[in-house]
């Protein structure tokens, strides 16, 4: 137990500590205003207020954990030694130069989202406008490397005292926002599929191919999908997406007795979460309708999501899927950079800023997507690997989770996709060294 002292708990001191201590050290903290009983109290503890207290571990405060509102701070950088970049400057602590329990709020509570900024064309924060990104530490789980030098502090100052043992962990998602190419994709679509391949001869072959079962529909991977999963040993999370037909949702119909087949055959041996539609996402109807078709499938209860097209918006997106009944998202992450969106390569809970508390809702973030290596950072499958083992071997520094993103597709070995069969398998490789 880390006992913590501070002149006023707040709820956004209380969510801070707990994520630090709780969340990615495994220990257990409680908090105390009370000045004589800290300093009577002779466990492991620290202070974290405006002026020291005692001789013992002391954090300066700043005043943004005892703030409740939502305004612009001063977000100046302040760069460390080892590469990563701090926020709110102090100067009368022996401890770091800038207020680290501030800054960890400030970057998983995602307080920039809050703020005024630049949106893409599918209304989603750009990596670029992240602090992360423009200080060049956004490839950096800077929470995680915080916490690990707190943990060390702890330990140094009471000897006695031992954190509980953590260990790298890896979790695989695939995503099926297409299940088949070609097939099942009912009569109206597949004439359109056919006349659109008029003009390209191999290409109109292929498909009569597939449609008469010659050969394999180019996005039915999941054969392979399973056979190099039991050779790693690894158990994916897979995300479904049922919503409606729509220009950015083209999955099969959610009715189709084939697409609900290879949902069912999945979910015998996987986990299975929804991949709300782009359509559901600021409809929280449309969404609990696409939560129940994927209940009725696998007759199962839902608890996991994805967002289709990482469609994240706060703190609207969060509370919509808890007003369904998810209890963890695996959307905190960038479409088009590498890297750690809040930082932190740890599951931990939403905080609602507008609210000013904490949520049930827990968030599992994701630093690598494969379609964001080929398409936003047009990575080679050299490069991917590259880049892929690069952030592995960061996170196994700190003990986090890597948390990747693949698609059916992609696992084709076919077409843009050739070789990244190769890429998948040597990160499965690298996560397990």
């Amino acid at each position: 137990m880390i006992l913590v002292y501070t002149h006023k708990v707040t709820n956004r001191i209380s969510y801070t500590f707990r994520t630090i201590f709780e969340q990615i050290l495994k220990t257990s903290v409680s908090f105390t205003d009370d000045t004589k009983f800290y300093l009577s109290c002779k466990t492991a503890k620290l202070s974290y207020t405006t002026k020291a207290i005692d001789d013992g571990l002391y954090f300066t405060s700043t005043s943004l954990l005892f703030e409740e509102e939502i305004k612009l701070q001063n977000t100046a950088a302040i760069p460390q030694t080892d590469g990563t970049v701090g926020l709110f400057e102090i100067s009368t602590n022996k401890h770091s130069n800038f207020d680290v329990f501030a800054t960890v709020f400030y970057l998983i509570s995602r307080y920039e989202e809050y703020l005024p900024h630049q949106k893409d064309k599918h209304g989603r924060f750009l990596a670029t406008e992240s602090f992360a990104f423009k200080n060049n530490c956004i490839e950096l789980p800077m929470v995680n490397i915080w916490a690990e030098k707190i943990a060390q502090l702890v330990t140094t100052h009471f000897t006695n005292y031992k954190f509980p043992e953590r260990k790298f962990e890896f979790l695989s998602t695939i995503d099926i926002d297409n299940a088949f190419a070609i097939k099942h994709k009912g009569f109206w679509r597949t004439v359109g599929g056919l006349a659109k391949s008029i003009t390209e001869p191999q290409n109109l072959k292929n498909r009569i191919d597939v449609l008469r079962d010659k050969t394999e529909d180019p996005y039915d991977t999941y054969d392979y999908q399973d056979e190099v999963h039991q050779k790693y040993n690894i158990k994916p999370i897979y995300f479904f997406l049922v919503g409606n037909y729509a220009s950015f949702d083209k999955n099969i119909a959610f009715n189709n007795k084939n697409f609900q087949y290879l949902i069912k055959k999945i979910a015998i041996t996987n986990t299975v979460g929804l991949h709300p539609s782009y359509q559901s996402n600021s409809n929280v109807t449309l969404l609990k309708e696409e939560k129940l078709r994927l209940e009725n499938i696998i007759n199962k209860n839902i608890t996991k999501s994805r967002q289709h097209f990482l469609k994240l918006s706060f703190p609207l997106t969060y509370r919509n899927l808890m007003a369904i009944g998810i209890n963890e998202d695996y959307t905190m992450g960038y479409a088009e950079n590498s890297g750690f969106r809040a930082s932190i390569c740890s599951p931990y809970y939403f905080f609602d800023l507008e609210k000013n508390k904490v949520s049930p809702l827990k968030i599992v973030p994701f630093c690598v997507m494969e379609a964001g290596l080929k398409y936003y950072q047009n990575c080679t499958v050299e490069e991917g690997i590259i880049n892929i083992n690069k952030i592995v071997e960061i996170v196994k520094k700190v003990n986090g989770t890597f948390v990747s993103i693949w698609h059916n597709e992609s696992l084709s070995d076919e077409g843009i996709w050739k070789g990244w069969r190769r890429v998948y398998e040597q990160m499965l490789l690298d996560v397990k060294k």
